[in-house]
């Protein structure tokens, strides 16, 4: 976290000593952090209660009235708390103990150094923006719609959530074709949520299945139908009835079974394993494959009859090394939501990591970049230098590699000073016309970033 986005959390300092307060108040103002006092307790409590933004609250333990420890209760209790870092007398400690259990950031014993309370709070304050930066996300994921769930401004991904937007709402079938880590489930999730639709996803890797069992996982079976059927089984088909059925690598299923699926779609209706009887289902089927399945066909591996009832829409997914310019968002992305997972600090990407990033083929896709991510949050190497001369030479020019480096650097300034274009000028130290010219060069519009995280 910058020291900026530090700042635009205040400190909530409360303590009924006013020199205690003004020379802790001084000191964090020095380091350039936002504070605000207060001499009672129940004073802080009332003013968090009405909404007011808080980073950190820094409470004195022993005080008139509401004492430190019930302001902690008490905050505990709100539906956001801020973290709660105690200040305590030598003789308080197993006290504080006892707090940090009952929900306490940190305490700091008495009589302390500034510095080592300025560390104890830029702590907190990093736990506490990143915490609300993940509610951010998670909200904007349930209300945001495509644009959150897909995130990128390529061109590419920008053609492809308007073609999610425009089939979400139909019942037709859609084969999704892409790399190894591109996102296709992703986009068939995207595509059950954004439909509407009440019955469940259901999601069947057709590679991961042996193929004496891949028809009971279709279909189901009934007790007793084959060896090992101990007991009824419902196909996936039938469980994703009223909703959708995604089939992963779809170019795995066997003849035989491609066969079924086509006559249960064709039909609408299947019958389980060891059973006679006649289910109704209805269902979208989004279908996932690397392979060109139309080839595939030619070379008898694939029914063509059920490609064509598979694809009456086909969405492309563009590999990662075609959308360089989403790179660093994503990686961002994926960082934030690493560090939570973890529980470490954001850590961000200086501009050599960027410049690495960018310039990496990705044959691992999206799925490659959130391993990086983590990597990177977690303190661990990244596998560059190793890679790094194979890697130059299948970049491209070095007139290429700087065009898209630019883009890069652009579209993270516009991102950050969310569109202000003073500010972006400013930052990059570049004149206004300057600006407008690179931004048109590289499809970039200063309204894609009003919202400050780059939609």
């Amino acid at each position: 976290m910058s020291e900026t986005e530090q700042a635009s959390l205040p400190i909530w300092l409360v303590d009924d000593d006013p020199d205690v307060r003004a020379s802790l108040s001084q000191w964090l103002e020095l380091s350039e952090l936002e504070v605000r006092t207060f001499e009672r307790g129940q004073a802080a409590l009332d003013t968090l209660a009405a909404g007011d933004p808080c980073g950190v609250l820094v409470s004195d333990v022993k005080m008139p009235g509401l004492d430190g420890l019930a302001l902690l209760e008490a905050v505990q209790a709100l539906e956001e708390p801020p973290p709660v870092v105690l200040i305590t007398g030598h003789g308080d400690v197993p006290m504080a103990v006892e707090a940090m259990r009952a929900g306490a950031w940190d305490f700091v014993e008495k009589p302390f150094a500034p510095e080592h309370l300025e560390a104890c709070v830029r702590r907190a304050l990093e736990r506490r923006w990143l915490s609300r930066e993940n509610r951010r996300l998670r909200q904007a994921l349930r209300e945001g719609g495509l644009a959150s769930r897909l995130l990128g401004e390529a061109p590419s991904m920008v053609t492809l959530r308007r073609q999610l937007a425009n089939l979400a709402p139909t019942r037709a079938n859609v084969l999704v074709q892409g790399e190894t880590g591109s996102g296709k489930e992703v986009v068939a999730r995207a595509l059950h949520e954004e439909s509407g639709a009440e019955g469940h996803f259901v999601a069947l890797n057709c590679g991961a299945i042996a193929a004496e069992l891949i028809e009971s996982e279709l279909f189901g079976h009934e007790k007793g139908a084959f060896t090992g059927a101990v007991e009824r089984r419902i196909g996936t088909l039938e469980h994703a009835s009223g909703g959708t059925l995604f089939l992963d690598e779809v170019e795995s299923l066997p003849l035989a079974a491609q066969v079924k699926l086509l006559r249960a779609l064709q039909e609408g209706e299947i019958t389980r394993l060891g059973s006679n009887a006649l289910i109704r289902v209805d269902l979208r089927v989004v279908a996932a494959t690397k392979e060109d399945l139309l080839v595939l066909a030619g070379q008898g591996g694939f029914r063509e009859d059920l490609y064509y009832r598979l694809a009456i829409a086909e969405l492309v997914l563009p590999p990662l090394r075609e959308r360089r310019e989403d790179i660093p968002r994503l990686f961002h992305h994926f960082c934030r939501q690493a560090a939570e997972v973890h529980q470490r600090p954001l850590k961000e990407a200086d501009g050599e990591l960027l410049a690495a990033l960018c310039r990496h083929q990705w044959p691992g896709n999206l799925r490659e970049l959130r391993n990086m991510a983590t990597r990177h949050i977690l303190g661990l190497a990244l596998p560059w230098e190793a890679r790094r001369q194979d890697e130059e030479s299948e970049a491209g020019s070095l007139a290429a590699q700087m065009e898209a480096f630019e883009a890069t650097l652009l579209r993270e300034a516009l991102s950050r000073h969310a569109g202000n274009i003073q500010a972006v000028m400013e930052a990059l130290e570049l004149p206004r016309r300057t600006l407008n010219q690179k931004m048109q060069r590289h499809g970039l519009r200063r309204e894609a970033f009003l919202t400050g995280d780059g939609r």
